[in-house]
């Protein structure tokens, strides 16, 4: 039990600790213009974030430039083609854990700079300059020319020459197979040449290699033990993978992501195997092989991944790219309420967990395990959290892979209102409820069916009698509040009879006997509703009880008054017929 409440306390430290935090980025920091198109983007590391996915693109979340490449646990990403010139770019991150959902982060973005010259000269990486027996099957490979859009190549047998390949642009791409095997025994001549909007590199060197008699470069392998996507790894495998007819020996790359080398870093292996010693455990590591002989390296050989123990994830997904993980997800309330009297309280787990325990949060002893099955019957307040897991079959005993929620017990009572506080303000009244008791309640005015919210005030409430109410969200009761206010005003008549017998025709100030004279240049009136009907002023013959020249029934109506100080005056008065 005291396992189990250590397990407990780690995760509530880190949902407390570190809720989906998203990092920012160094650099370019967002915002920032003018940033180099070959720039290195780096973002802050973020404690307990099992991987970073990194998407590029022209729009916010857009993937145009770089769709959803994992970068495991690193926090920088090198776009190894360079960025668009003069163009804003989303960067969006994406955070994996291992006992929640991945979250995606709000987009950051910065601007690129305006490309003002050619790009620069590009060398050949491989075959590298002067070799001797290359395989005619070789692929040309070159770096990244600096602020280049695209390359122009040019393969020949001559210095200068192009009979094999001549000005072929490939676009923004560092590598080429020529569609046919480069001539045997002979010296090739290779020009890469770099261009962007403004022109080409000028005066780039010619790289040459002699090829070898024909052979045959070998063909890629795939991992025998542990298979691709293996979950369940144990954290001393013995790596297997196939032998490749052909091949002097392979050339073996593991790490903790995609880029990283950190378990092996391209070392040879003459034989089919390797012992690898202590991984991490509940990990995921990325493994390429390259078979090689005589004639260079096998071409195209792609990366696999397996996660170690314990299995519950993350796991690299082969099929999507994806990391994965196997615990239940699902959505738990925080907080649950009951009515006083009326306990026990019945709460249901997810359907789609294999197990379920709930326990009873004690401060000074082991949590007590109140129930073993998918609902627990709860009869007092208190703190508790839910065990709810999947079991994972492996070659031994079945893996449980635990999501845990917390979760608060309150009981609650019929509310009871003890006050209704009223502020005027100059667009209107504003409200706040207060209850004489504690509990989960919502509030709404002037309807008993709502809407309701969670705030106890209203604000820019029109003039007038209003009824409150509070509701308990438990079902325990409704208490109400009849709120009444006197809104007259000296001066502004409570009643006018627009009836044609020229007595009270029309509404209108009256400036009070002996007062000083205040002039209201500006005096609105409403309906019941609100609706705007006329706006006259104090010197003005008043208001004839029309609206769009039609008389309107006899009711209630509301004003508002400004002075020539700015001081509002608000009430109502009645139209009689």
């Amino acid at each position: 039990m005291k396992k189990k409440l250590l397990l407990l306390l780690t995760l509530v430290w880190s949902v407390l600790c570190y809720p989906q935090d998203c990092p920012n980025l160094i650099s370019p920091t967002n915002g920032s213009l003018q940033v180099v198109v070959e720039t290195n983007i780096i973002w802050e590391p973020v404690v307990g974030v099992q991987a970073y996915i990194i998407s590029l693109g022209t729009t916010p979340g857009g993937t145009d430039i770089v769709d959803s490449f994992n970068v495991g646990s690193d926090t920088s990403y090198q776009p190894p083609l360079g960025l668009p010139e003069n163009t804003e770019i989303f960067v969006t991150l994406t955070l994996f854990f291992f006992d929640r959902e991945d979250v995606i982060c709000e987009s950051q973005s910065f601007t690129t700079e305006t490309i003002l010259e050619a790009p620069l000269c590009s060398d050949v990486v491989f075959p590298i300059n002067g070799a001797i027996n290359v395989s005619p099957e070789t692929n040309i490979v070159w770096e990244y020319g600096y602020k280049a859009s695209g390359y122009i190549l040019n393969i020949g047998t001559t210095l200068g020459g192009g009979e094999i390949v001549n000005d072929l642009d490939v676009g923004n791409q560092l590598n080429f197979r020529p569609a046919t095997d480069l001539p045997p025994e002979t010296r090739i001549y290779v020009s890469v040449t770099p261009y962007n909007s403004i022109g080409q590199a000028t005066f780039c060197s010619t790289f040459t290699f002699i090829t070898s008699l024909p052979t045959s470069l070998p063909g890629c392998t795939n991992l025998i033990s542990p298979l691709n996507g293996a979950t369940n790894v144990p954290l001393t495998p013995l790596i297997e993978w196939n032998a490749v007819t052909g091949a002097n020996g392979y050339r073996v790359t593991i790490g903790s992501s995609p880029t990283n080398s950190d378990v092996l870093d391209n070392t040879t292996f003459t034989t089919t195997s390797t012992l690898v010693l202590d991984f991490e455990p509940n990990n995921t590591f990325f493994v390429t092989i390259i078979p090689f002989n005589d004639a260079g390296d096998a071409i195209g050989c792609q990366q696999e991944a397996f996660s170690t123990q314990l299995g519950c994830g993350p796991h690299f997904d082969p099929a999507t790219g994806e990391l994965v993980t196997l615990n239940p997800e699902f959505e738990f309330s925080n907080t649950f309420s009951f009515c006083e009297n009326q306990t026990p309280l019945i709460i249901d787990g997810p359907e789609d967990a294999d197990g379920y325990r709930w326990f009873k949060v004690n401060e000074f002893r082991d949590d007590e395990l109140l129930s073993e099955t998918s609902t627990v019957e709860i009869s007092e307040n208190g703190d508790y959290y839910l065990e709810a897991y999947t079991l994972v079959l492996g070659s031994g005993e079945p893996l449980e892979c635990p999501t845990t929620k917390m979760f608060s017990v309150v009981s609650s009572e019929q509310p009871v209102i003890s006050n209704v506080r009223m502020v005027e303000s100059v667009s209107g009244l504003n409200f706040t409820i207060e209850t004489a008791n504690n509990g989960n309640f919502e509030f709404a005015i002037d309807d008993s069916n709502g809407p309701y919210q969670d705030s106890n005030v209203f604000t820019n409430i029109e003039p007038g009698n209003h009824v409150f109410y509070v509701r308990d969200k438990g079902g325990c009761g409704v208490d109400e509040w009849i709120f009444e206010q006197d809104l007259t005003v000296e001066g502004f008549p409570k009643f006018f009879t627009p009836n044609g017998d020229t007595a009270n025709d029309f509404w209108q100030y009256v400036n009070p006997p002996n007062e000083e004279e205040v002039v209201f240049p500006q005096i609105l009136i409403f309906n019941r509703y609100g609706k705007l009907l006329r706006e006259i002023s104090s010197t003005s013959k008043g208001w004839d009880g029309r609206f769009n020249g039609q008389p309107l029934p006899a009711g209630e109506f509301w004003f508002r008054a400004i002075d020539e100080q700015n001081k509002v005056y608000q009430g109502h008065f009645t139209l009689k017929r």
